[in-house]
């Protein structure tokens, strides 16, 4: 005979497995609810996700310490530092000799390496930012106002022309291209503006405007040869820029023995000097060097950072930056956006060298003029984060550097090449992040993001 079915039981199909299924979940929904309320009658501590957001205190102190770009950058100065100063001591023979008895009077080398070191930096930050010598005296009356504004005025200076190559850098990594060319672009773009600064009559203003365009004009046209090669001929940019490079800086070594070009009352290579209604206007008067042409950087910077995040030139750029194939397939093209990446990465590089001699850096052509400002341009890129603003501040930092290494030869005696040194291994740093975070011991959380970007970044 067939039991008829118990209605408590449920379904007539469930076995007893389901049954015993059934009755953990019961057990477990009374653990639950007896877990919501702790011994004394008080409510239980919430679940992870049910937990109140952090405070904006809170956040800040635990990604303090997080591979971020922001942290790593900062890490990287610092490493930088402590190895320059290695560095310094090391090529000092007087302090290094302190180092033999270390054993038996470790204070000497201690006191002798501090000094060093400390006179070195200290110097550095006199003649690039602030000099509280020069500041007092200037208050006290011994000295003018412009003792105390010189080493900023010579920061600014060095950092107008590396603006332009760092902007010219960073917006072809961001579509894509590594433009090693700035440093050739750079020196068309300071042959045409010496040229219209020296050879054309016009009036002030209008002197200085053309004698401007032209030096982009000159970048603009030799950033479009290897462009039209990338787009047409699938020539890549590394080797054709670079070849460029040597190109442009023998034309000028060239061109300055010209007659009509050189400078008559001269038998070296030098052209004749820029008219004055063709440089660009000094800021802070003739005692001080800074010009307009940092404001013309910052201008340039806003317009890139426009140009790369508002325009749709900006996103097609970027879309081909990150994929070309899928921005082909989007129906962007290629072609046209290569060229208009080279153009206007020459137009920037062109603006740096034209800075060069319409600027207080130099007033005539010579084969020096240019300097490494292109080279300089990558550095100042990668520092930057290729980001218009991180470009920016990436070049006061050069300049900075640039500026008090001057002083810093001259008051404490120590090479003017430990300034590149410190360039190179503060670039070393940065382009390596899973080492700064090896050796600080950063989260590797923020490290992987870090990683990721870096690799879409460059």
């Amino acid at each position: 005979m067939t039991n008829p079915p118990n209605p408590q039981s449920g379904s007539p199909d469930k076995g007893p497995a389901s049954e015993a299924q059934a009755a953990q979940n019961a057990l477990g929904n009374t653990e639950r609810a007896e877990s919501a309320t702790e011994p004394d009658g008080s409510a239980a501590t919430p679940a992870p996700d049910q937990r109140p957001e952090p405070s904006l205190g809170r956040l800040f102190v635990d990604n303090l310490w997080a591979a971020n770009t922001f942290t790593v950058t900062l890490l990287s100065l610092v490493l930088a530092i402590v190895v320059g100063a290695v560095l310094m001591i090391v090529s000092d023979p007087a302090v290094l000799s302190t180092y033999s008895y270390i054993t038996s009077r470790p204070s000497d080398a201690i006191n002798s390496s501090w000094t060093l070191v400390s006179e070195a930096y200290a110097n550095l930050f006199k003649g690039s930012v602030f000099d509280p010598e020069a500041f007092s005296g200037w208050l006290n009356g011994s000295n003018g106002w412009e003792a105390a504004l010189a080493p900023i005025s010579e920061t600014l200076t060095y950092a107008a022309p590396l603006v332009f190559t760092g902007l010219s850098v960073a917006l072809a990594f961001r579509g894509g291209l590594f433009n090693i060319g700035a440093q050739g672009q750079a020196t068309v773009g300071v042959i045409l503006a010496a040229l219209a600064g020296f050879l054309l009559p016009l009036p002030p203003g209008l002197h200085l405007l053309v004698a401007v365009l032209a030096g982009a004009l000159g970048g603009a046209i030799w950033g479009f040869i290897p462009g039209i090669l990338k787009a047409r001929a699938g020539a890549h940019e590394v080797i054709t820029t670079i070849m460029l490079n040597y190109v442009a800086t023998y034309l000028l070594t060239w061109l300055i023995v010209q007659d009509g070009v050189q400078d008559p009352t001269r038998t070296d290579a030098i052209s004749k000097a820029v008219d004055t209604s063709a440089q660009l206007p000094r800021l802070l008067g003739d005692n001080l060097r800074v010009h307009a042409g940092i404001l013309l950087a910052v201008l340039a910077t806003w317009a890139v950072a426009w140009l790369l995040n508002r325009s749709t030139l900006g996103f097609e750029l970027r879309a081909v930056g990150a994929n070309p194939d899928a921005a082909r397939t989007a129906g962007i093209s290629v072609t046209r956006t290569y060229i208009l990446i080279m153009v206007f990465a020459g137009i920037l590089a062109g603006l740096g060298g034209s800075n060069m001699v319409l600027g207080s850096t130099a007033s005539a052509l010579t084969p020096l003029v240019v300097a490494q400002i292109g080279f300089d341009g990558i550095l100042v890129a990668l520092l930057g984060r290729v980001k218009p603003w991180g470009v920016l501040l990436a070049a006061l930092l050069f300049g900075a550097l640039q500026a008090g290494g001057n002083r810093m030869q001259s008051y404490s005696g120590i090479s003017l090449e430990l300034v590149t040194v410190l360039q190179a291994l503060i670039v070393i740093f940065i382009a390596a992040p899973a080492l700064v975070k090896a050796i600080f011991q950063l989260r590797a959380a923020r490290a992987a993001r870090l990683q990721t970007s870096l690799a879409k970044g460059w």
